[in-house]
């Protein structure tokens, strides 16, 4: 069997991995699974950086191969942010409820045109021997003005793809539909492809 720590302990994210990466013989544990405390400083100015901070640090407190992922959304009429700040935008104990209600106010006088955005994923795999692959996973969409559905976390109540012609947000979807278009979802893929091609 081949081990493999999930830099994270959401479990949303750590069951998305877990689907899309259905390799014969893999097996996934989160960091408290396996009884690690890893909380590095994610101090980098870009998504992958974050990650592969992750990544490496789970690698070497777990001796086996590891996987992180950094992700957020991007806001064009906020220059980008909250970027690699989503997680904590409001706040460094800033919950979801708090973020969500600090981008609507950031965005409280812009048109609806211009609140367009985009939710980005950058996945970082270190295998046991150290070598790294990354995958990339971008949606495209706009941010609405109130949160809509019960589904998903983060932003995703605030959030419209366009794939959805602007009438649904990723939280009210199933988590099949998200996960078939979503940032994680097409970085995953991504991520498969490079990873079958060596395995």
């Amino acid at each position: 069997m081949k081990k493999v720590v999930i830099a994270s302990n959401n479990a949303h994210k750590v069951e998305e991995i877990k689907t899309a990466l259905d390799f014969e013989g893999w097996e996934f544990f989160t960091l408290s699974e396996l009884g690690i405390e890893s909380d590095p400083e994610e101090d980098a100015d870009t998504f992958e950086g974050n990650a592969r901070i992750k990544a490496r640090a789970a690698h070497a407190a777990a001796g086996c191969a590891a996987l992180a992922d950094d992700s957020g959304i991007a806001v064009d009429a906020l220059d980008g942010a909250p970027g690699v700040y989503s997680a904590r935008y409001a706040g460094e104990h800033a919950g979801d409820a708090d973020n969500n209600e600090k981008l609507l106010r950031e965005l409280s006088q812009v048109p609806d045109e211009l609140r367009t955005g985009r939710f980005v994923c950058t996945l970082v795999f270190v295998d046991e021997d150290g070598a790294e692959t990354v995958a990339h996973g971008t949606i495209e969409g706009h941010v609405g003005r109130e949160p809509k559905g019960d589904e998903g976390f983060g932003y995703d109540p605030l959030f419209y793809p366009d794939l959805f012609d602007g009438k649904r947000t990723l939280a009210q979807v199933s988590q099949d539909e998200k996960n078939s278009v979503s940032h994680r979802g097409n970085a995953l893929r991504e991520l498969k492809a490079k990873l079958a091609a060596c395995i």
